[in-house]
């Protein structure tokens, strides 16, 4: 690849390929971006931001559009049964990280990016479901769509979720990891917990049962969202998870199951949960992947459709906007360092954050255990958090310095 592509397809209009979009117009690439559903996607919830994907969003011009449409906040508090607080968890921080953490509804900053990309011109096609690469040159790359129709671009980027359809064009036999657990969350009133005056939330309350999580959202904290975790047998495929996720009064009693241990206002909480409100999220990783990208590098996978990753930490959409902002920049510098090296730095350096955040999601994951559960573990097994690495990096001084490197 020895000069920028002149135009780059991206399967999967969701919040990775819809950010992908914009960094590639920043770079004044230009992209067509192709989505299965015949609308803009909305599975329902809300996503958390932290300070190193509201970094890229503020590079891309999205923060400041998005700020004030969820709910900002810094820290977690870990409190057991009695109050009593055990740890503070830092998901962002103004005077520290530069950015406060923002709770946003998916939809909001879906519809917010699609206006973005209206403005900029930038088609977005529905109703287009990618089927499978037909060919890969040394010039571009030919794909079929379901109906039959088929298309070329000078780059194919696969933004198109855990299960992707593109990279089993890379890995034909690669099927995602059950991870042994699962989230059930609801939204349900804040005023309907009943709080105790003070109290802070978002707060993971602790006790030797388990672990119960509550977290604002909507601007003004109108709404929680509530949930615990569910260790569940393995090997659970994609029908296995359709035929759970209907069942939503069996998932109302999950979510009430134990609350007796826990304070008043936990049982306040559950005590009323609209069904359209429950989501499931079954734990689901990618393992680690020796390439995102064939060697005619005309196909690229991101996302998590290349490194999928528990949502304990809540990095996963935060690793997502890290890939595709980091992406983008190198092929902007197409024309000035041999693209193999550039996407061959892209994953090492991607990669080893995604493992510090996998032993993060373990340090959050042993904290949410059951006592029982600690104790089979390792009497080291708690470390203590620390997340400037996380929070403060410099994506465009990492990549200049490396392109410096090379061309001076």
């Amino acid at each position: 690849m020895a000069s920028t592509p002149l135009n780059v397809a991206i399967i999967g209009a969701g919040l990775s390929g819809l950010s992908l979009a914009l960094a590639l117009h920043q770079q004044g690439i230009s992209c067509v971006l192709y989505e299965r559903n015949s609308a803009p996607l909305n599975i329902g919830g809300a996503v958390m931001l932290s300070p190193n994907a509201l970094k890229v969003l503020e590079a891309l011009l999205v923060y400041s559009r998005i700020k004030t449409k969820g709910y900002n906040f810094e820290t977690l508090e870990y409190r057991d049964v009695d109050g009593k607080l055990l740890e503070v968890y830092e998901f962002g921080g103004e005077e520290k990280y530069g950015y406060k953490a923002l709770r946003i509804y998916r939809t909001a900053l879906i519809e917010e990016l699609m206006v973005m990309l209206r403005e900029k011109g930038v088609n977005i096609v529905f109703g287009k479901k990618f089927v499978k690469v037909l060919e890969e040159t040394d010039e571009g790359v030919s794909w079929e769509f379901a109906d039959g129709t088929r298309e070329t671009a000078g780059l194919l980027v696969g933004a198109d979720g855990i299960h992707s359809a593109v990279r089993k064009y890379l890995y034909p036999d690669l099927k995602p990891t059950f991870a042994g657990g699962m989230g059930v969350t609801a939204a349900v009133p804040t005023e309907q917990l009943k709080l105790p005056l003070g109290y802070h939330i978002p707060v993971t309350i602790s006790t030797p049962h388990g672990s119960f999580v509550i977290a604002p959202q909507e601007v003004n904290g109108s709404e929680v969202l509530i949930g615990k975790q569910k260790r569940v047998a393995k090997g659970h495929d994609r029908a296995g998870w359709d035929a759970i996720s209907p069942d939503k009064e069996a998932l109302v009693k999950f979510l009430q199951q134990g609350t007796e241990n826990f304070p008043e206002f936990v049982q306040n909480a559950v005590s009323s949960i609209p069904h359209g409100k429950i989501n499931v999220w079954p734990f689901y990783i990618v393992p680690k992947l020796e390439r995102w990208t064939p060697e005619k590098l005309r196909v690229i996978i991101l996302g998590d459709g290349a490194h999928a990753i528990p949502p304990s930490a809540g990095q996963g959409i935060n690793q997502a906007f890290e890939d595709i902002y980091i992406f983008a920049l190198l092929l902007g510098q197409a024309g000035r360092v041999d693209m193999q090296d550039a996407l061959k730095f892209w994953q090492e350096y991607r990669q080893q954050r995604i493992e510090k955040v996998m032993e993060l999601n373990a340090q959050i994951e042993f904290r949410r255990m059951m006592e029982e559960e600690k104790a089979k573990m390792p009497v080291d097994s708690m470390k203590e958090i620390e997340l400037s690495w996380l929070y403060k990096p410099n994506f465009k001084a990492d990549v200049d310095s490396w392109v410096a490197a090379r061309t001076n």
